[in-house]
């Protein structure tokens, strides 16, 4: 048995949800003829999940497919992680210890240097309302579990550019920044940015 295959039965078993009827053969047999689209190999992806089993199912398949993988367990290490080395792709759980998923995209969206990255949100839930609340605050795209193999390229494909970087929908790449500012320039500047956490609303 595959990792995905033990991935969505701990889900449905969690979750209550009764087995998924068998995928017609003529569906696969589609998928496997279209060519998949990956992003430039090394892209660096950030997994943010409460779930050991979601956790590995992901980066087991991000990596198989050449991205470069770092995972969190909660959104307070995450967004640490960010501020060390900002990823090009973010997953990110909403239902999460401490500070939730919703806080942590708003705490992402709140940061000038963070703005850029695409965020996929990810839940067990399937109201309606809660991917329309995740987009209306920032997010770029929500992924239900239990998800498939297919799924998760099918996600990160919609936000390739033609340079096969993740990229939010309709943003223009940054100019590059000038190598040396003027004399003086950076005398008495503040230094960066501090991360702020928002648990309002756990």
């Amino acid at each position: 048995m595959s990792i995905f295959d033990r991935f969505l039965g701990s889900v449905r078993k969690s979750t209550g949800r009764p087995e998924a009827p068998e995928a017609k053969p003529g569906a696969a047999l589609e998928r496997r003829q279209r060519k998949r689209i990956n992003a430039r190999s090394g892209t660096r992806v950030l997994i943010i999940d409460d779930s050991p089993t979601v956790v590995a199912v992901l980066r087991k398949t991000l990596r198989s497919a050449g991205y470069d993988t770092r995972e969190a367990l909660d959104a307070e290490h995450g967004l640490t992680l960010i501020a060390q080395d900002p990823p090009e792709l973010i997953f990110l759980d909403i239902i999460l210890p401490g500070m939730n998923g919703f806080n942590a995209l708003r705490a992402i969206r709140k940061m000038p240097a963070w703005q850029h990255i695409p965020v996929i949100m990810i839940s067990g839930n399937e109201h309606a309302t809660e991917q329309f609340y995740a987009n209306r605050i920032g997010a770029d795209d929500f992924m239900k579990k239990p998800f498939s193999r297919h799924e998760i390229f099918a996600r990160i494909e919609a936000l390739l550019d033609e340079s096969f970087i993740p990229r939010r929908k309709g943003e223009v790449p940054a100019p590059p920044v000038a190598s040396a500012a003027p004399a003086g320039a950076a005398a008495g500047l503040p230094q960066g940015g501090a991360i702020v956490s928002d648990h309002t609303g756990d």
